[in-house]
């Protein structure tokens, strides 16, 4: 699999996933201004990967002798929704703010490597976590129908993925697995989510959105497993627009719903998902003209519909993250 992320360097080498899945393509990043672009226009997207991007971000602003506010302030304007990059941005003032100046572009570097390195040791532990799921539904089965929404695999990290995680690992482990792909408007995400399941071989269908309930219905999926771009302390989640809706489909038809995400998208100081702030994308998206448009980018999950939170400490319960520590 193709590297989302990698050091050549004194540059950034990310892959650009705008071009995805017609084009394979690679951006280098020298500045700061490149890093935040790549943030803002989604060549890289995935709450994970956005946090390792900022990052690296900061090492390079400082490279350019900018001040360090600037850049976390700069980085800080580029999405509104995935606490990743807030999480990550406030770990390299930590890291940084008490080095004198001389020292921190090192010590940049040095922080942001270790948050991709982090950043793939806790995905390869949610995919150990989530696997006991799917081999429990493989055992009464024989095989195991997973549906999921948007990408949270490889392409929305620095490796292994987050909601995918668990799929590599049952298709590693040798269980029947097939996923069921929503396509994801506006964005198409779920293109990018068939194009590495397809690069992996591991067998899925890709489908229109509105095709999941019925899905359910027919008695085709076992249960669903997303990702999240900012979870809230009292478990409301926030992931791409439509997964509200596979929640209440999958509460309706006796079906687990699952958000696997690292303990960093958790934003312990967001009380509710009331107060998450849900980006609005451009209407350019909806290809709709003239038309108005209204195109938010994440909706809400309750935490009464998630079944429970795959992390790299193991699954918890939506309703009991007050037990987590940061």
């Amino acid at each position: 699999m193709l590297a989302t992320i990698a050091e050549e360097g004194d540059a950034v080498v990310i892959l650009d996933q705008t071009k995805l899945p017609h084009e394979t393509a690679f951006v280098r990043l020298t500045t700061l201004a490149e890093a935040a672009h790549a943030i803002r226009t989604m060549q890289v997207r995935g709450a994970p990967l956005i946090g390792a991007t900022a990052a690296y971000g900061v090492a390079l602003g400082l490279a350019e002798g900018r001040p360090l506010d600037e850049i976390l302030a700069t980085l800080a304007t580029t999405r509104p929704t995935a606490v990743n990059l807030h999480w990550a941005l406030a770990r390299m003032r930590k890291a940084l703010e008490n080095s004198a100046p001389e020292r921190r572009p090192q010590a940049a570097w040095q922080e942001a490597r270790a948050i991709a390195r982090e950043d793939a040791e806790a995905n390869a532990a949610i995919g150990r976590y989530g696997l006991p799921i799917l081999q429990a539904i493989a055992a009464r089965k024989g095989r195991v129908e997973i549906m999921t929404h948007c990408n949270a695999g490889r392409l929305a990290t620095v490796a292994h993925g987050t909601a995918l995680a668990p799929i590599y690992a049952a298709h590693e482990a040798g269980l029947a697995v097939h996923v069921w792909v929503s396509e994801t408007r506006p964005r198409c995400q779920g293109l990018l989510t068939a194009w590495e399941l397809k690069a992996a071989g591991v067998p899925h269908t890709l489908i229109a959105d509105n095709a999941a309930g019925l899905l359910m219905m027919q008695g085709k999926v076992d249960g669903v497993i997303v990702g999240a771009d900012r979870i809230a302390a009292n478990g409301d989640t926030a992931n791409k627009v439509g997964t509200y809706l596979k929640a209440l489909a999958a509460q309706a038809h006796g079906l687990p719903f699952y958000v696997a995400a690292p303990v960093s998208t958790i934003d312990f100081a967001c009380p509710d998902g009331a107060a998450i702030p849900i980006e609005e994308r451009a209407a350019e998206e909806l290809g709709a003209g003239d038309v108005p448009v209204a195109n938010p980018a994440f909706d809400i999950t309750p935490a009464g519909l998630i079944a429970g939170i795959i992390t790299e400490r193991g699954i918890i319960a939506a309703n009991d993250l007050a037990r987590v520590t940061p």
